[in-house]
């Protein structure tokens, strides 16, 4: 631990000559092919920023060749722990991404790959087979600029589709949206517009 500089760093280690599962088809016994030493920022230790280093390593799979172990604390790729993404996700939600960026003392473009990761995921997931009402509603990203159509789940309030835009052509993206998410177009019975006439009319 360092006062000076309020930091907290932990290394994380294996024994030699442990085996892991691939990570891609999740093999198990395959020994380490080579290590690097990461480094990812968890939770703060009271006032100290924490992180986490650990030498992840390389395994060779019959199957699936080299490929680098995924550790249980991060989702390959990322630079934070699962709990730091999960407070910046959690604070998000109630203040604006630069507050959040302040808070936890990053850099708001690294909070904005954590949300784009989440949200991708979460909409990539999403079903909306039981679609049937909907709601579509615009604003402004920039005041008189910068459209965006938002189209929502009535009954489950959600939001199905964000796209740019509010002519017809992001009507034409929701349909689109909803078909690849295991909806149909014909089985919205109510629609619920709030849109301007040049909107409407497009």
């Amino acid at each position: 631990m360092s006062t000076d500089l309020q930091r907290l760093d932990i290394w994380i280690d294996f024994e030699q000559g442990s085996a892991f599962a691939c990570p891609s088809c999740g093999t198990a016994g395959c020994k380490g092919y080579d290590t690097q030493e990461m480094e990812w920022r968890h939770l703060n230790f009271f006032q100290h920023e924490a992180y986490l280093h650990a030498r992840t390593p390389r395994v060779e799979c019959a199957q699936c060749g080299v490929k680098r172990v995924t550790v249980p604390w991060a989702r390959a790729g990322s630079g934070f722990t699962l709990l730091f993404e999960a407070i910046v996700m959690a604070l998000v939600k109630v203040m604006p991404v630069q507050a959040t960026a302040r808070l936890v003392g990053e850099h708001e473009t690294l909070i904005w790959r954590i949300i784009h990761h989440y949200v991708e995921s979460a909409q990539a997931a999403s079903d909306h087979s039981a679609v049937s009402r909907v709601g579509v509603g615009e604003t402004a990203a920039r005041r008189g600029h910068d459209y965006v159509s938002l189209f929502v789940d009535l009954d489950e309030r959600r939001v199905l589709l964000a796209t740019p835009g509010k002519d017809a052509t992001t009507v034409e993206a929701f349909a689109q949206d909803l078909t690849v998410h295991g909806g149909k177009p014909e089985a919205v019975k109510e629609v619920s517009m709030d849109r301007s006439p040049r909107s409407s009319a497009a």
